[in-house]
């Protein structure tokens, strides 16, 4: 088992790299690895709830709640998220608002650390 840490700085529905984030974290729980995602920068508007995209696009939201309720550790930056005007209670349950410091210790503990 691989442990991964994915680090996701882009804001949902803007560009792919948040969905190609969360499809990449999806097949490595799937395929039995332990994976944490880390949201970053305007990453942490994935987390946020009540999320409704347009007909016919992905709710990114719903992907992420769906992984932390499978077991997916999940924390986003709580510098980036009050900058935002995001609070705890904006946020998809399951998800946390941490420091730099729990980044610095996943990725001083990861087999794999992938970026988007």
């Amino acid at each position: 088992m691989t442990t991964f840490t994915i680090i996701i700085y882009e804001a949902p529905y803007a560009k792919e790299r948040a969905l190609s984030a969360l499809r990449f974290a999806w097949t490595a729980d799937l395929e039995g690895n332990k994976v944490r995602i880390w949201l970053f920068e305007n990453g942490v508007y994935l987390a946020k709830k009540g999320q409704k995209p347009a007909q016919g696009l992905t709710n990114y939201g719903q992907m992420l709640e769906d992984m932390v309720k499978g077991g997916v550790e999940v924390k986003g930056c709580v510098v980036c998220a009050e900058a935002r005007g995001l609070a705890q209670t904006d946020l998809i349950d399951g998800v946390k608002l941490a420091t730099i410091h729990d980044l610095v210790e996943w990725t001083a503990n990861s087999d794999k650390i992938v970026t988007f």
